[in-house]
């Protein structure tokens, strides 16, 4: 976030800028970072054109009743198509774009007249100054130093330095010891008004206690209600981390602890597997934060990691009426103790060229996908919406959607619920043990091809012994796929015949 000065004839302007992400699996991020504005830049790329996140965001921000105004961005490449863009931004999202600001800003172009656009366009913050203080926390971070520094909004009132405040979410108390603005850099301030962006201090512990979408208000004189829109964050994809050496663990373990500092959204639990060792179970917002997570172990804490296939919450109906939520194969309830096992699905919406739509569809239909409907937005581009279920979206599919498309296409899902399958669960047996870490769930129709593929995968990495090892994919105790390799030996008799 920054807040910076502009001059627009004569009359000077203090406009607070705030940066949403805009992945699907942050899309709480970024409607809270929506709530704390009056409006909105719609940036499009003016080669790329218009992407399924864009549509989602846009939305969103539709939702908070935001002012839009749509810029056509990198206008100097030699690919820039801004017209076709202009009139697809029409024909989709339904936004007038006759006046869009076309702008470079590699090369510095248009950027004037989209200030002078926020300024005329977006309206100025409401004067609630005299109501009770009741500010939107957007965004926050860990200081090793100062704690966590929470960026905020004021909505209603004011707030002072050295104000005793309340965070009205989970009801804890501190002392703001520094607020101030960012500039972009920090810059203490003694007081900020309704309408003012600002950044504060207070000695808070972990990011868990300031999370975002919560509402600050003064410990004395309490708002009566709190800001619409908090939830807590919901891990949607787990996965099982465990250190390539042994005496990694406890390094991890740190690691992760520091991690979650920064990010409330992480979620982990130790683990032990006969297989791997020691190592954790860790739940994340969705792919892209899993793959941050497991980057930023890699880089800044130099661990070696050994990453399960990431795996989604069942809920498993048993005969006595409970439901139990599984997130880890081996803690599956017997076959004879459930009912029904029911899977999380999501709505997806892909955005493609019509060259792609034969390929995109067939991926659709190979990962379970229920067809819903096909529009064409433009004569060129259509989108496609499935009902697929969420563990067949954990695996590869986004990359064979790239691969597909040749990076054409894009995609956006939304969590719609849980629907029974027919689910079971596939154990990998060698030499007659069962492997506890490679237990997956599959559905039945698959199981056959991820059996099949998992045992000529094991027979290809495990050391040949003295003795026949027979590696066996099993559903409880019938056997539907079966490797074996062969023992290391002499063949004494075959020179007698």
């Amino acid at each position: 976030a920054a807040r910076m000065r502009y001059i627009m004839n004569n009359e000077p302007y203090c406009l607070n800028l705030i940066d949403t992400p805009g992945h699907v699996d942050f899309s709480y991020e970024v409607s809270r970072s929506l709530a704390a504005c009056e409006g909105a830049l719609l940036v499009v790329d003016a080669s790329q054109g218009v992407e399924a996140q864009t549509l989602a965001n846009v939305y969103l921000a539709l939702e908070s009743n935001l002012e839009i105004i749509p810029v056509l961005n990198k206008i100097d490449l030699p690919g820039a198509e801004p017209d076709r863009i202009a009139q697809e931004i029409e024909e989709i999202i339904g936004l007038d774009c006759s006046n869009a600001i076309r702008c470079s800003a590699k090369e510095g172009i248009g950027i004037i007249e989209i200030l002078d656009a926020i300024v005329t366009k977006v309206p100025p913050p409401k004067d609630t100054l005299k109501n009770p203080l009741r500010a939107l926390i957007f965004d926050s971070y860990y200081d090793a130093y100062r704690g966590v520094i929470v960026y905020f909004r004021v909505i209603d009132g004011s707030i002072r330095k050295g104000d005793k405040i309340c965070f009205m979410a989970n009801k804890k108390e501190y002392v703001a010891d520094e607020i101030g603005v960012l500039s972009p850099n920090q810059m203490e301030a003694d007081e900020l008004h309704a309408g003012e962006v600002g950044y504060l201090s207070a000695s808070i512990r972990s990011v868990a206690d300031a999370r975002v979408g919560d509402t600050i208000t003064h410990f004395a004189k309490r708002a009566e209600s709190a800001l619409p829109g908090y939830s807590e964050a919901t891990p949607m994809v787990f996965c099982g981390l465990f250190p390539l050496e042994a005496d990694q663990f406890e390094e991890l373990r740190e690691a992760l602890g520091r991690l979650q500092l920064n990010d409330a959204a992480l979620k982990f639990e130790p683990e032990s597997s006969s297989a791997m060792g020691f190592g954790f179970r860790c739940g994340f917002l969705g792919l892209l934060h899993m793959e941050i997570v497991q980057e930023r172990l890699e880089r800044e804490y130099n661990l070696n990691l050994i990453i399960t296939a990431p795996s989604v919450v069942y809920r498993v109906n048993c005969s006595n009426n409970e439901t139990v939520e599984c997130s880890n194969p081996s803690l599956l309830p017997e076959p004879g103790k459930r009912r029904s096992i029911e899977e999380p699905y999501v709505k997806i919406e892909l955005l493609t060229p019509k060259d792609y739509i034969g390929p995109i569809m067939e991926l659709g239909q190979e990962r379970r996908g229920e067809f819903k409907e096909m529009n064409y937005i433009t004569e060129n581009r259509a989108k496609l919406t499935y009902m697929l279920p969420l563990a067949e979206m954990v695996g590869d599919f986004f990359d064979q959607l790239k691969s597909r498309s040749k990076g054409y296409a894009s995609m956006e899902y939304s969590v719609v619920g849980y629907r029974v399958s027919d689910l079971v669960k596939l154990d990998i047996q060698i030499n007659g043990e069962p492997v506890e870490a490679l237990s997956t769930i599959v559905h039945k129709e698959k199981a056959y091809t991820v059996g099949r593929a998992l045992t000529q995968k094991l027979k290809e990495l495990i050391p040949r012994q003295m003795f026949k090892i027979p590696i066996q994919a099993c559903i409880g105790a019938k056997v539907i796929a079966s490797e074996a390799l062969s023992a290391i030996r002499k063949d004494v008799l075959s020179k007698c015949y």
